[in-house]
């Protein structure tokens, strides 16, 4: 990926270091192993709940800013439109994970995983999109008080949700992106979310991608 690393970037790693997660747990899933499904079905549920906020979070938030920017105005429209592609899509694989969490059949594993590449390739064509077309129209902008108001509202609403975010997405974080929330975020800070306050995600979903 061009262009430099925002948390928008570290995001999108995240989604995809899951959805990547969740192919290849599925691809390997035991037949009968209803014990193994709900575990996976928590961690898409945990993916989709963090993919959820960031995009109402855009909606909300960064859309209307976007609209301010010249030039921006049909983007947004294409991002919308994409939105809803992906809500539609992401939705599928939720009940595809739930059939799969009551069964644990390795057919149903095999179906939910194709619906996981379906929301993958909608996701992905999303977030390729954003890195490319909406990032570059946002740089200018960045150190703007205008926009800095838009930050905080994009953060999450509680601590526990801070701290499961942070824990989530530090999971398995690539170097690029750990670098990146350094600078960005003390490191003290980071450490107790993520190990405090994010406790529930370390006991409920990063287990799920831990080698059985």
């Amino acid at each position: 990926m061009a262009g430099p690393m925002t948390m928008n970037r570290v995001i999108h790693a995240a989604v995809r270091r899951d959805l990547g997660r969740l192919e290849s747990a599925l691809a390997t899933a035991p037949d009968g192993d209803r014990a193994r499904a709900r575990q996976l079905q928590v961690a898409y549920a945990n993916l989709h709940d963090q993919l959820k906020h960031h995009h109402e979070g855009e909606d909300t938030h960064v859309f209307p800013f976007l609209a301010t920017v010249e030039g921006a105005t049909e983007l947004v429209e294409v991002m919308e439109t994409e939105h809803q592609a992906m809500a539609d899509a992401l939705a599928g694989a939720q009940t595809a994970m739930d059939t799969y969490a009551s069964t644990g059949s390795a057919g149903d594993a095999h179906a939910a995983r194709e619906a996981i590449l379906t929301a993958h390739e909608v996701v992905e064509r999303h977030l390729h999109h954003e890195e490319n077309d909406l990032e570059p129209l946002l740089l200018p902008h960045l150190e703007t008080p205008e926009w800095k108001a838009v930050e905080k509202q994009l953060r999450p609403a509680s601590l526990t949700e801070s701290g499961r975010f942070m824990a989530w997405v530090q999971d398995g974080m690539p170097d690029a992106e750990r670098a990146y929330l350094r600078s960005a975020i003390p490191t003290p800070v980071t450490f107790l979310l993520s190990k405090l306050a994010g406790r529930s995600y370390h006991r409920d979903v990063a287990p799920a991608w831990q080698p059985g």
